[in-house]
Order: structure tokens, then C-alpha cells, then sequence
């Protein structure tokens, strides 16, 4: 089945498809929408933007849409980027920099990775549903997988950061694998037509 998806990032595409297939869902094909003016993420969290860019995309869509908005949350800059992880400072490395350069000494390196996903249909939310997982930054990066501040996330029951695990060990903790499977299991036992009233939080365990 075919599942719009309003994102061009193709890092995100790989990580839903591989979701998808790691959940033996492979049915599913993610069709990313071209052509429509960007959705304004006005939304002070990742619920809201998640929300903003699902009602404004789905009706462009020729069936279901999902949305998603992401990012990372460091204890000791107060949740910062938060929901500006994307343009911070600029493009990855630059992200990256300012992250390294602003933590400096400080000791307390806990960070969290979130990730909330909308769907919806003709300008209609259906639901949300929010990941997370929880890790620590380290000053160097390490590993050449993943993408964003993934160099510098480092997850202890892994042992590496998210860019030196396998894309398979990422999706089976990370954020975005959390979040896709909750939404692929509510589509399995909850067809769009009999949705429930909208959730604005679907946790999933940590």
C-alpha cells in the first residue's frame, strides 16, 4: 500500500522504508510529495509542526499522508535545538559545531532524540504518534552512518553513537523506527476510515 509522505529528506525516507521492512510491513511504499509550496512550521513543538505540515500537504495527497517533525533536546541547554534541530545553525556540520562549541565543559551531556509523526487525509488529522530515546553527546564525532547530529549521539546499551551503529541496530532503539512502528501497527489494526479521535501524544516505550 501506498503511504504519502511529506518529506524530501532522503536520509528520513530510508530510515521509514527500512522501518518497514524490519517490521515485515514491506507492503507499504513511502511516496514523498514534489511540486507544493513548503508548509510555514510555525509550532513551538513537534507535535504542532508535525500536525501544520500534515493537515496542509494531505490534501495534495491522493490517500493517506504522514508528517514528521524531529529533532534533539540536550538537558543542559534547555531542550535546545529542540524543534530548530534542522536549521540551527545551518546544515549538519555547522549544527554540529555550535552543538560541540556551546556544551563545552559541561559535564551533564544527557540528550534525548524525538520524533512525532501526524497522519492524516484530506486536511483531516487521524492521529500522532511520538518516539524517543535517550543517549548522551560526546565532543568528537564517531562513525559514518546516519545523518544529522547522529556523529555525536552516543547510545549506552549500544555502546557507539547512532553514526557507528548499523541502520538495522539504529531503527531497532532510535526515535523514527519507535514512531513508524506505532503508525504502521495503528494502520494494521485501525483503518483510516474507522479512526479514532485525534491524539496529540501516542507514547511508545523507551
Amino acid at each position: 500500500m501506498r503511504l504519502y509522505c511529506a518529506t524530501s529528506n532522503p536520509g528520513k525516507l530510508r530510515e521509514f522504508e527500512l522501518a518497514a521492512r524490519r517490521l515485515g510491513r514491506g507492503d507499504w511504499r513511502f511516496a514523498p510529495l514534489s511540486g507544493i509550496p513548503p508548509c510555514q512550521e510555525t509550532g513551538a513543538t513537534f507535535e504542532e509542526n508535525a500536525v501544520q505540515k500534515a493537515v496542509y500537504y494531505s490534501p495534495h495527497a491522493a490517500g493517506l499522508l504522514f508528517a514528521e517533525d524531529s529533532g534533539l533536546e540536550v538537558v543542559a541547554l534547555g531542550g535546545a535545538p529542540g524543534v530548530r534541530s534542522a536549521r540551527w545553525a545551518g546544515n549538519d556540520a555547522q549544527n554540529n559545531r555550535r552543538l560541540v562549541e556551546l556544551l563545552g565543559r559541561v559535564k551533564d551531556r544527557r540528550a534525548r532524540y524525538v520524533c512525532v509523526l501526524a497522519l492524516a487525509e484530506q486536511g483531516r488529522l487521524l492521529r500522532t504518534f511520538r518516539g524517543e530515546v535517550e543517549g548522551e553527546i560526546v565532543d568528537e564525532p564517531r562513525g559514518v552512518n546516519g545523518f544529522g547530529y547522529d556523529p555525536h549521539f552516543f547510545y549506552p546499551p549500544l555502546g557507539c553513537t547512532f553514526a557507528e551503529a548499523t541502520p538495522e541496530q539504529k531503527l531497532e532503539v532510535s526515535h523514527r523506527g519507535r514512531a513508524v512502528a506505532a503508525m504502521l501497527e495503528y494502520l494494521q489494526a485501525a483503518p483510516a476510515a474507522s479512526a479514532p479521535p485525534p491524539s496529540s501524544r501516542n507514547p511508545v516505550p523507551r
